[in-house]
């Protein structure tokens, strides 16, 4: 099964190799708990052990194992972090992973065919969902049980309720 990416190296911290990291994550301290985790460039993906964990300002720094200066981790700025699935936090009832909704086909609960789930991104209070359609225009969709009604993981499929003025 496909890793699951808990954020992206943005920046280095110090002169001794830490990476500061935006988490993608809800809560940060997860990292805590890592014992590992894979960086992936492009089409690679190198494994690596955690050392270190530290947080600034809603940032995590970490400090990997082999990556000993600024410019080591510096290589690393804008690759994403993935961790095993089997690392991961057990979720509770209706809660998913992006990564097993992305590329879900979205109906409206008329049957009409709305596109496909492209993205999901948080605006603080809730998830915004990305569905594009064929001609490749997008429809947001906040992810609140009033719109989101049913979502089958297994056969890539999200029954929504489009509320008056949604699109």
């Amino acid at each position: 099964m496909k890793n699951l990416e808990i954020g992206q190296i943005v920046n280095t911290f110090g002169i001794k190799g830490f990476v500061k990291v935006n988490p993608w994550v809800n809560d940060i301290t997860r990292f805590d708990d890592l014992k590992k985790v894979y960086i992936k460039i492009r089409k690679e993906q190198k494994e690596f052990e955690i050392e270190e964990v530290k947080y600034h300002k809603n940032q995590v720094l970490l400090k990997l194992k082999g990556i000993d200066t600024v410019e080591m981790a510096n290589t690393y700025r804008n690759a994403i972090l993935e961790i095993d699935r089997k690392d991961a936090i057990p979720l509770k009832k209706g809660q998913y992973f992006i990564a097993d909704l992305l590329e879900s086909e979205v109906y409206s609960d008329e049957g009409e065919k709305l596109g496909v789930l492209d993205d999901i991104y948080n605006t603080g209070s809730n998830d915004i969902y990305v569905v594009k359609n064929e001609l490749g225009k997008s429809i947001l969709l906040p992810g609140i049980p009033d719109v989101i009604k049913e979502v089958d993981i297994e056969n890539k499929k999200i029954i929504v309720h489009l509320l008056k003025g949604l699109v």
